[in-house]
């Protein structure tokens, strides 16, 4: 019975709509009006600015890292992971927002951060060195995700100080990620390839634009 209510709060943790609660009370926006209509991380930024789009960013990994401390707060011996992807669907489909949420990439950062200090702070790098690259917050988050799958496989052999075993649910939740995140960047998918998909205003990409 405590694994199928933690696995409930869990959930619910992830359907807070951080963007839309923070647009509606702080900017009298509802943020699925504007922009992409995307109520994650980065139509937060475009549409109310930075910090707002900061707060949004850290209330969505901590929904993720919150949900996934679960089994350690309540003493239940199961894989964190598990109550990591309920908050990451819950993020997604939120019960609070009509069931239409974000792209799930910050809420399952969160969920690394609880499941590996040391394994987030490697995926963050990379995030942070393909933004820098791409200067595309979406083309980031793709190719992000599926380094990170394979990083999974490769750490605990290459690297074990950053990920000590190889964790067979955490690569099939990566892989299953990374296809979820792709799908759901399908219409960012088509304007990469029209060349209209908006760039941070730095990075690499960002030099090609002004130059």
């Amino acid at each position: 019975m405590k694994f199928f209510v933690l696995l409930v709060i869990a959930y619910l943790l992830g359907s807070i709509p951080s963007g839309v609660w923070v647009g509606k009370l702080f900017f009298k926006k509802d943020l699925r009006q504007f922009g992409s209509g995307n109520t994650g991380t980065t139509n937060t930024f475009r549409v109310l600015g930075k910090k707002a789009g900061i707060a949004v960013l850290f209330m969505d990994i901590l929904k993720g890292t919150l949900a996934t401390s679960l089994p350690a707060l309540f003493s239940l011996d199961v894989n964190p992971l598990v109550f990591g992807v309920a908050a990451v669907l819950g993020h997604t489909f939120p019960v609070f927002a009509n069931f239409k949420g974000g792209k799930a990439v910050a809420t399952s950062a969160g969920m690394i951060l609880a499941y590996n200090p040391s394994f987030f702070v490697y995926s963050a790098l990379i995030f942070i060195i393909m933004l820098y690259i791409t200067s595309m917050v979406s083309l980031t988050s793709m190719i992000s995700a599926v380094l990170i799958t394979l990083s999974t496989v490769i750490l605990p052999f290459a690297i074990p100080a950053i990920l000590p075993k190889f964790d067979w649910l955490l690569t099939t939740i990566a892989i299953a990620l990374t296809i979820f995140i792709f799908i759901r960047h399908k219409d960012n998918i088509k304007r990469i390839k029209d060349g209209t998909e908006s760039r941070v205003p730095f990075g690499l990409g960002a030099k090609k634009i002004i130059k």
